[in-house]
């Protein structure tokens, strides 16, 4: 019993083997035609269908037309897919000049604008903040060295001018002095001189 169902398996596969090497053509016969798939693939459509004559093939006419068709239709296609990327090349290498340009003259602004930033314009001229800086202060130092300059003038000159008016009061004081004694011995005089007078007259 076992054998024979053995021997029935075997005889089914034996029999069903032809049909499925022939389905497995067919399925590849199906992924190969001259009117669709790749280029590689109409190719070996052609020379697997082509006729043998000794070492040659044996081509129909219309396969090459087709052919050529298919072939010359995918260059195109190629050649307008290189066209449409050079034109891109080109626009995305004019758009990076152009982004260069404005990164340059970006960069440019802002160094210009770190300079003013860094630097103070003095009597039209560009000095560094530091440099500034010390300026100012030798200037403020030298103003303020003046002023102590002329508070000391002042004070001496103040003093010297105390001291010469109080010399101008004694002055004038021993003048006044000087004024009233004379003015006391003229009268003295004048009584004398009229006391003399009186006595001649007698």
């Amino acid at each position: 019993m076992k054998f024979l169902t053995k021997l029935a398996f075997i005889l089914l596969v034996t029999l069903n083997l032809p049909s499925i090497s022939a389905q497995t053509d067919d399925d590849q016969d199906e992924k190969l035609s001259l009117n669709s798939g790749t280029i590689d693939n109409q190719f070996e459509y052609v020379i697997q269908k082509s006729g043998k004559f000794q070492e040659y093939k044996v081509v129909k006419r219309t396969w090459l037309f087709s052919l050529k068709a298919h072939v010359l239709d995918s260059l195109k296609a190629v050649h307008k897919d290189l066209t449409d990327t050079q034109a891109v090349v080109t626009k995305q290498a004019g758009e990076i000049e152009n982004l260069k340009s404005n990164l340059s003259n970006t960069e440019s602004t802002l160094n210009a604008t770190n300079d003013e930033k860094d630097n103070i314009s003095l009597f039209g001229i560009q000095t560094n903040k530091a440099s500034y800086k010390v300026l100012m202060w030798a200037i403020i130092g030298g103003l303020l060295a003046l002023l102590l300059l002329f508070i000391y003038k002042f004070k001496g000159s103040n003093s010297a001018t105390r001291e010469a008016k109080f010399k101008l009061t004694e002055v004038e004081t021993e003048f006044e002095e000087h004024r009233r004694n004379a003015l006391e011995r003229e009268q003295k005089v004048r009584r004398q001189l009229q006391d003399e007078l009186n006595k001649h007259k007698s």
